[in-house]
């Protein structure tokens, strides 16, 4: 699979393969003509909120990486459409952002490249052999308790 990252002010090129434009706004000063694209996906971009919250401070990159992901899972018929592109030739992201390392383009075409990551959201901890004792003496004296309550006497 061949996915490359190229910002949006270099000069497209043979090797860039198919160019999908990855940002939610058009890149300032960049004409359709000089961008050389074959598609614009703006729906698999950064929602504005958390493009304004993450504001390229590297600082945020790991946050911004992981709520961004989670916004890709709604996209998976994009995202696939994408992946099939890149398995039959190259397929580069094109970008606007100044920092090539902690951007949305980074992330996406790490998704592409491994697919996205089992969901992150917190897991059930798993009671202690203990506690699910002491659990099942519970329910244990309660039925005896309701046996009991129901003899005649």
């Amino acid at each position: 699979m061949d996915v490359r990252l190229k910002r949006a002010y270099e000069p497209a090129s043979a090797e860039d393969g198919y160019r999908v434009l990855v940002d939610r706004l058009w890149p300032r000063g960049v004409s359709k003509k000089q961008a050389e694209l074959d598609e614009w996906e703006k729906e698999l971009a950064p929602s504005s909120e958390l493009r304004a919250w993450f504001g390229h401070e590297p600082g945020r990159f790991a946050e911004f990486r992981r709520r961004y992901i989670e916004e890709l899972r709604a996209n998976r018929s994009r995202l696939e459409k994408l992946r099939r592109r890149a398995r039959y030739g190259t397929l580069t992201l094109v970008y606007s952002a100044h920092d090539s390392e902690h951007n949305d383009a980074v992330v996406l075409a790490e998704v592409l490249r491994r697919g996205l990551p089992k969901s992150e959201r917190p897991r059930k901890k798993s009671s202690s052999p203990r506690r699910r004792l002491q659990h099942r003496q519970s329910l244990v004296l309660d039925a005896l308790g309701q046996l009991s309550s129901r003899r005649p006497t």
